[in-house]
């Protein structure tokens, strides 16, 4: 391989020393830019066949497969935790009625609003009257 790399390099040498001498003309930087280009795809192409990259393998170590059998599984049943949900007890109702010595106030509705009635104490029982003596038996 090598051998038959160097026999087409000496033929592209050969080829190259052989060719014309190119002449100053009008076309002279087109020339020498396909000139330069052509150099360049020679370079891609044959390049790495002239000086190979080294290979950097790692070792690979193959060895016989090791089979362990699986160990028995337990089976564990849980139950979700219970949730508990206490609820406060409700607040006492509010007072609908608010008493004073000399009367009460009651909260009442008409079906739209509440409002505060007051209503007083009953007056108190006048004293009481002793009867009259009874007439001496006659």
């Amino acid at each position: 391989m090598r051998r038959l790399m160097a026999l087409l390099l000496v033929a592209a040498l050969l080829v190259g020393f052989a060719a014309p001498a190119a002449h100053a003309g009008g076309k002279t930087a087109t020339n020498v830019a396909l000139g330069l280009a052509s150099f360049a795809v020679f370079n891609q192409l044959v390049g790495p066949l002239l000086h190979p990259r080294p290979a950097h393998a790692t070792p690979v170590y193959v060895s016989q497969p090791v089979y362990v059998s699986p160990p028995p599984q337990q089976v564990i049943y849980t139950q979700p935790p219970q949730v508990v949900v206490v609820q406060p007890p409700p607040p006492p109702p509010a007072p609908t009625v608010v008493y004073y010595p000399h009367g009460r106030y009651e909260l009442r509705a008409n079906g739209i609003q509440y409002y505060w009635v007051w209503i007083p104490n009953p007056p108190p029982p006048p004293p009481a009257v002793p009867p009259p003596p009874a007439a001496p038996p006659s």
